[in-house]
């Protein structure tokens, strides 16, 4: 028998519906963490948010491509906590690290 290397975790979106998350495959990642470096030009709060949607989009768009296909609904599901957790999850970076948010708070004073 098989041993399963990383946990599956369900997380409940505002619209009721369930998503099962795992971590992304090198292929799903790549595109991924592409997505996520142009956080990096992101110059306002929408423009981040958008980043992170699409990013999110990456992330559900095999198991759940009705979804994925329609922004509108996704962002009406969707809430900063629960994107915060998606990316976490599946993409395995943690917004809410203490470090990453200083790193962050430092590389925009240079």
């Amino acid at each position: 028998m098989a041993t399963t290397v990383y946990d599956v975790e369900e997380v409940e979106l505002q619209d009721g519906s369930v998503l099962k998350l795992k971590p992304l495959a090198i292929s799903r990642l790549k595109r991924f963490m592409t997505v996520m470096n142009t956080a990096q030009e992101a110059t306002t709060e929408d423009k981040a948010l958008e980043v992170l949607i699409d990013a999110c989009i990456i992330v559900i768009e095999s198991q759940y491509p009705e979804l994925a296909k329609d922004r509108e609904k996704l962002e009406d599901a969707l809430d900063v906590p629960t994107i915060n957790r998606i990316i976490k999850i599946c993409g395995g970076i943690d917004l809410e690290d203490p470090n990453l948010l200083a790193a962050a708070v430092l590389a925009g004073t240079n």
